[in-house]
């Protein structure tokens, strides 16, 4: 995989990317507010599986913003969440909060250059893969990079917290 460094500069996430050195490839298809799913959309225009596509989520879990990274092919498990954390509750974080706090727009939020960084859990199956593909900051806009830089960029905790 090649760095793509000339690109980095669309995004927060992008520019992390780029500054830290990881090897990752970006990947941009035309975006389709008609699609029901925007995990799905991506997986579906960059003919990756669904298992090795990641949404970025943001949950409230005992008062404290956390981010859940999980394949658009399942859905966040909240209690396993809140266990990985050490809490007692998760639910689902007000959507505009999540944007305000991370800088980016619902379907385009990334777990990489957020505006506030938030604690962050990946989910366990990421380490299956070479490769992941994660919002690169935008709708329409992903990057590639090994499960390891992301977990590494973004200090998160490697969790089963999704269902299938």
């Amino acid at each position: 995989m090649a760095k793509r460094t000339k690109q980095a500069a669309g995004t927060p996430a992008l520019t992390a990317v780029a500054a830290a050195g990881v090897p990752h490839q970006v990947h941009a298809y035309e975006h389709d507010p008609a699609h029901p799913s925007y995990g799905l959309e991506a997986a579906e225009a960059m003919g990756v599986s669904p298992d090795r596509v990641f949404k970025t989520l943001v949950a409230d879990v005992d008062g404290v913003l956390t981010v859940a990274v999980v394949p658009v092919s399942g859905s966040l498990d909240l209690k396993a969440l809140a266990a990985a954390v050490g809490g007692k509750r998760a639910a689902m974080a007000d959507p505009a909060l999540a944007e305000r706090t991370t800088g980016y727009v619902l379907g385009g939020i990334s777990p990489l250059g957020q505006r506030k960084r938030l604690r962050t859990v990946l989910d366990a199956s990421a380490s299956g893969h070479a490769t992941v593909c994660v919002s690169a900051g935008r709708r329409g806009l992903e990057v590639e990079l090994a499960p390891s830089d992301l977990a590494t960029l973004t200090n998160a905790k490697l969790s089963p917290i999704a269902r299938a």
